[in-house]
């Protein structure tokens, strides 16, 4: 049974995202998507604290519903290390989605570091969908803040459970 392994912090999971799980799904027999906390301080000195719209739990919660209906999809977080959980829940592979040439080059320093320290952990690259290629976490965090449209970027379930908090706390 092959086993991958999808990290991020997913602040939120966006529509990309959810292509490139589903595509993953297609490839591999169990796809665990690991929603993550990016503390780089306890690494790299002078590093900024990453801060997030969403807390854990609310990104986990976004996560499942953005992946419903994906067969052979789970979603957990984990702290720690990557290339730990890697071993821990015994992946075959950590599969990244990229939009474009940025995105490899950014992917490709963390999979070289990951495969460093951890000779089991390759990475396997699934481009985005020339549809999805322009949405990102930042835009959707953006457009929340702004209150914009989150059509088109979000999964409809998120955006409702979005919506419905954004008037509770306009109260």
């Amino acid at each position: 049974m092959s086993r991958a392994l999808i990290p991020g912090s997913f602040d939120p999971m966006t529509l990309g995202h959810r292509q490139v799980i589903a595509a993953a799904a297609e490839i591999f027999d169990e796809v665990i998507v690991v929603v993550m906390n990016n503390d780089m301080t306890k690494y790299v000195k002078d590093a900024k604290v990453k801060e997030y719209l969403f807390d854990t739990e609310q990104r986990v919660e976004i996560a499942r519903l953005t992946c419903e209906g994906i067969p052979g999809v789970q979603v957990i977080t984990k702290g720690g290390l990557l290339i730990d959980a890697f071993d821990q829940l015994g992946a075959d592979v950590i599969v990244k989605g990229v939009r474009n040439e940025s995105d490899f080059a950014y992917e490709q320093i963390h999979a070289a570091w990951n495969l460093a320290h951890n000779p089991r952990a390759k990475t396997m690259y699934l481009p985005s969908d020339p549809a999805y290629a322009h949405i990102s976490s930042t835009l959707a965090r953006e457009r929340i803040q702004k209150g914009e449209s989150l059509e088109g970027v979000l999964a409809e379930r998120v955006i409702q459970k979005i919506e419905s908090n954004r008037k509770i706390t306009d109260l």
